[in-house]
């Protein structure tokens, strides 16, 4: 079984779309190993996010992601950093195929709804992060929805 990290960013979290996104991991039968809301700080984002630190949109990412609350969710499940990926759509909304969440509610690249993990040492980096390992728990998920 495989993890990855989500953070449904401040739009997601104020558009009222937090069980949206949610419903669509798990109709692909990933597991919501842990999950927590939270405001994060400007010391916390910048942690995160420190790889993008000398790229120009390295300061707007950050006032972005501390703008208001975000969902953290580590996800579990067969292929779980490609089925995210698949679910959330190219990074520019634009490119984004339909049916995706950043092609049916993001407005802009940098305002793109979600943060997922693009592989699975960033998955486990990016999950130790923000949970404690003594938070995650693992169960195998099916989806009712057929």
């Amino acid at each position: 079984m495989e993890s990855t990290l989500v953070i449904i960013k401040p739009n997601g979290v104020k558009g009222g779309i937090i069980g949206e996104i949610i419903s669509r991991y798990e109709k692909a039968r990933l597991s919501v190993s842990a999950i927590q809301i939270k405001n994060l700080s400007k010391a916390e984002a910048e942690g995160f996010y420190a790889e993008h630190k000398e790229r120009g949109f390295f300061g707007e990412l950050v006032g972005f992601m501390t703008s208001g609350p975000v969902v953290l969710l580590a996800l579990s499940g067969e292929k779980a950093v490609e089925k995210v990926r698949t679910i959330n759509g190219a990074t520019n909304p634009a490119n984004a195929s339909a049916g995706t969440i950043r092609h049916d509610f993001a407005p802009n690249t940098g305002e793109n709804i979600v943060h997922s993990s693009d592989s699975a040492a960033s998955a486990a980096r990016e999950i130790a992060y923000w949970f404690e390992k003594s938070v995650i728990i693992s169960y195998p998920a099916y989806s009712y929805v057929k």
